[in-house]
């Protein structure tokens, strides 16, 4: 949505497909980060979007052995205009993108509208088949970009390669009801062995991601109702009046966990961005921010090649040279923190825990939490607004 918008401020006719018939769905990467933040300022958006339900998370924090608490990331540390994590509703984001980019007169949505396969003349990609609410139908363009995630049928059918990493673990995502207590919650995970959680404050509930082993699903399943019952309140005890309000597994959704990359995100007339081309691990919530930040510097850089009616091999390939060292070197952090933190705290490790040399360096040094936060609110290589793109002088 973020791509389309853009090019179409850049006068490109863009056409975006959504299978569904609306954007109300149960999304969990429903956090905006500094960078994208900036990004709706920059847009023109931002009155809009601040009008819209969200909650701030502004670091994150643990417990030291001695109940004292620690910044791990520090957000308020950032030099951004807003130095802050907004979580709001991905359909209300969605819907705001969506009436922005209604406004340009070369911009088409076009919900229930389900990409079923690629247009080919000889080896080039020249568009896509649907099916639609009048049925099946053929969209041909200059280009197709591949934004359907990480199971992509778009990048499947155009037979790319793949370079998948172990990840240790699963998440059961579900929501509790969140009270009128004043109870603070941060990204941090809980940690138990076995097992781990992150509680973040939405409002009205709380949205909670329980870490299990990779591949566990079915035989904690199989335990039923009452033992998940007992593992949330493990490390949620103040759940203990709320828990209830999870009547059924059925309430608890799977995320197949997987990290991933293209070694080629491109063919002729195709393009594969976000976890389309590269799955990111939920460790450090910033698949969101890397697909946003996949869609700026696609449009930056493809906007006058599309605007000739011509856009080579050449052209897309920059689009992976500026984006695959961030995304490698993300990748690359989030594996680590599979295998030091969260792998180990799966396997039942009894000694998984934040490093004591980290806490003390914290500790002395609170100073180097803007370090991770820049890593998870900024980015290796943060992209801004094309100028073509920019609407009113951002706010400050």
């Amino acid at each position: 949505m973020v791509l389309g918008l853009l090019l179409a401020r850049a006068g490109v006719d863009v056409t975006v497909l959504e299978k569904h018939a609306d954007f109300l769905r149960d999304f969990r990467g429903d956090t905006v980060h500094p960078t994208t933040l900036r990004l709706i300022d920059d847009l023109g958006l931002w009155p809009k979007f601040a009008a819209l339900p969200q909650s701030h998370i502004k670091k994150v924090t643990f417990e030291n052995s001695s109940g004292k608490p620690v910044t791990m990331v520090d957000f308020g540390r950032l030099r951004q205009p807003r130095p802050y994590i907004a979580m709001v509703p991905q359909w209300d984001l969605l819907n705001l993108l969506a009436d922005a980019g209604e406004a340009e007169p070369t911009f088409t949505l076009r919900m229930s509208s389900e990409v079923t396969g690629l247009l080919r003349d000889g080896g080039r990609i020249t568009g896509v088949r649907y099916q639609g609410e009048d049925g099946p139908g053929e969209l041909r363009a200059e280009l197709t970009v591949g934004c359907d995630g990480r199971t992509s049928l778009v990048r499947d059918q155009a037979g790319f390669q793949i370079r998948e990493w172990p990840v240790s673990f699963d998440v059961w995502w579900f929501r509790l009801p969140r009270g009128a207590d004043p109870a603070s919650y941060t990204l941090f995970p809980r940690i138990a062995p076995g097992k781990a959680m992150i509680v973040i404050p939405r409002e009205g509930y709380l949205q909670i991601a329980l870490l299990i082993p990779k591949g566990a699903d079915s035989r904690l399943r199989a335990r039923g109702l009452e033992a998940f019952h007992a593992d949330v309140l493990e490390l949620l005890p103040e759940a203990a009046e709320s828990i209830g309000s999870v009547a059924s597994l059925d309430d608890v959704k799977r995320l197949d966990v997987r990290l991933n990359r293209l070694r080629r995100w491109h063919t002729d007339g195709l393009l594969c961005i976000g976890d389309a081309a590269h799955a990111m691990s939920p460790a450090g919530g910033v698949g969101i921010n890397m697909a946003v930040q996949d869609g700026v510097a696609a449009a930056r850089l493809l906007a006058e090649p599309l605007r000739r009616g011509r856009v080579t091999g050449r052209d897309l390939a920059a689009v992976r040279r500026r984006r695959v060292v961030p995304t490698s070197i993300t990748q690359a952090f989030q594996r680590q923190i599979d295998a030091r933190l969260l792998g180990p705290v799966v396997r039942g490790s009894e000694n998984a825990s934040v490093p004591n040399g980290l806490v003390r360096l914290l500790e002395l040094a609170p100073w180097l939490s803007v370090i991770p936060g820049y890593l998870v609110g900024v980015g290796v290589r943060p992209e801004p607004a094309p100028v073509f793109a920019r609407r009113t002088p951002p706010s400050r």
